[in-house]
C-alpha cells in the first residue's frame, strides 16, 4: 500500500504472501515517519521490549520493520495481536506520522 492507501503491485503481492515476515532492510531517500511502538504482554516479551521508535510511513511499514528488528517469533504473534493507532483500531495502510502511537495487542485471556 501506499502513503495514500492505493494498492500497488508490490505491495499487493506482499500483502498476498501471508503474514508479516523480516524483510531486507532498504535506506530512505526521504524523511520518513517515525512512530513510537507500544508492545503489550507476550509481543513485549517477544520483543525484549516494551517501547521502540520505529520508521514507516504506514502501519505495515512500522510493523514490518519491528519484525525485522525483533525476529520471526515476534512476526508469528503479530498474526493473532490487534493493532491500533492513537488509541483506535486502525489498517494496515494507514498513514503513520512522527507524533503517532502504534500499539500492538495480544489477545487476552480471562479466568
Amino acid at each position: 500500500m501506499t502513503v495514500t492507501g492505493q494498492s500497488t503491485p508490490a505491495a499487493d503481492a506482499r500483502l498476498a504472501a501471508g503474514p508479516l515476515q523480516p524483510r531486507r532492510v532498504r535506506s530512505h531517500r526521504y524523511h520518513v515517519a517515525v512512530a513510537h511502538l507500544r508492545l503489550f504482554a507476550s509481543a513485549r516479551e517477544a520483543a525484549g521490549k516494551g517501547r521502540d521508535t520505529v520508521p514507516g510511513a504506514t502501519v505495515r511499514e512500522v510493523l514490518e520493520e519491528a519484525c525485522d528488528r525483533y525476529g520471526h517469533d515476534f512476526a508469528g504473534l503479530l498474526e493473532t495481536c490487534q493493532v491500533w493507532c492513537n488509541g483506535e483500531p486502525t489498517a494496515p495502510n494507514m498513514p503513520v506520522g512522527d507524533d503517532d502511537e502504534i500499539a500492538v495487542l495480544p489477545p487476552v485471556s480471562g479466568g
